[in-house]
């Protein structure tokens, strides 16, 4: 990534720099942007993606028109976070018409009716789970000479340099199934039932916080939640419980959860095995 030349005296600086600080202002304060851009990035993909109706787990196993669905998905839902007016672009920013483009690779496409006019530029990095937010001014000299079918061009190399950066190799929330080993995933999802399933993967995921669209996810049953609630000695909970597991929810079990140092989330397993997890769990009523 080449060090950006957008400063004091660039031709773009005045322009960008404002409409910079005029999305932190809307997004709520310095830094905002970096705190609630990675996640709607990873709400956008895993909507896309649809695990509990259809099974897939990455981007990777997407159709190519979901693929492209995913960068209208973020224009609409980075102009919803910021309440940007529509143009005749994208946006209107500070009553300048603005270009939305999103990436999964390494670059964007620039229509040719965004020529002249600054552009928003989003990027996600899912194997590595970075993502990127960058403004431009879309100037022919910043791009590449060549078009596609669409008569769109790409930033080109040395267009990057005039790319003001709000944030840049950032990190945001990876793909879950990414952060579990490959042997695991196929044992959680091995199981016949939801319930199998359900209890395999809080096996498998020990003191990892896991949201309700995994365990959704993971059951692909319409009432879900019952695959995680106890049940006369036949739910998930009581047979994991069995087994010495707690799976526990930040609903009813916060303060066991913050008593066992566990990190916050829908849910989460663990197997207390010291003297003092042990008592913390037995105090609440858990018979470990």
């Amino acid at each position: 990534m080449p060090t950006s030349v957008v400063a004091a005296g660039h031709p773009d600086h005045e322009i960008l720099s404002a409409i910079a600080g005029e999305l932190e202002r809307r997004a709520g304060a310095a830094g905002s942007l970096a705190r609630k851009v990675p996640p709607l990035l990873r709400e956008v993909i895993d909507d896309v993606i649809q695990t509990p109706r259809t099974g897939r787990r990455s981007y990777d196993e997407l159709e190519k028109t979901e693929k492209t669905y995913i960068g209208t998905r973020v224009e609409i839902m980075l102009r919803a976070l910021l309440d940007l007016p529509r143009g005749r672009l994208d946006a209107v920013v500070l009553g300048h018409d603005t270009d939305i483009k999103h990436t999964m690779g390494k670059n964007w496409m620039i229509p040719s009716e965004a020529l002249g006019h600054p552009c928003i530029l989003v990027a996600a990095d899912e194997g590595r789970a970075r993502c990127y937010l960058g403004l431009i001014v879309a100037r022919p000299e910043y791009l590449t000479a060549g078009t596609n079918r669409d008569a769109k061009r790409s930033v080109s190399a040395d267009g990057f340099r005039h790319i003001l950066w709000i944030f840049a190799d950032h990190p945001y929330p990876p793909n879950f199934w990414r952060t579990v080993p490959p042997g695991a995933v196929d044992r959680i999802f091995s199981g016949e039932s939801g319930n199998a399933r359900v209890m395999a993967l809080f096996r498998e995921v020990s003191g990892v916080p896991v949201s309700r669209e995994i365990v959704q996810g993971v059951a692909r049953q319409k009432d879900f939640m019952r695959r995680i609630r106890a049940d006369d000695g036949r739910g998930t909970r009581d047979r994991l419980a069995a087994e010495g597991i707690l799976l526990l929810s930040s609903t009813y079990d916060g303060p066991l959860i913050r008593q066992l140092g566990l990190p916050k989330g829908d849910f989460i397993s663990c197997r207390p095995t010291t003297p003092g997890e042990l008592a913390a769990a037995r105090a609440a009523g858990w018979r470990v």
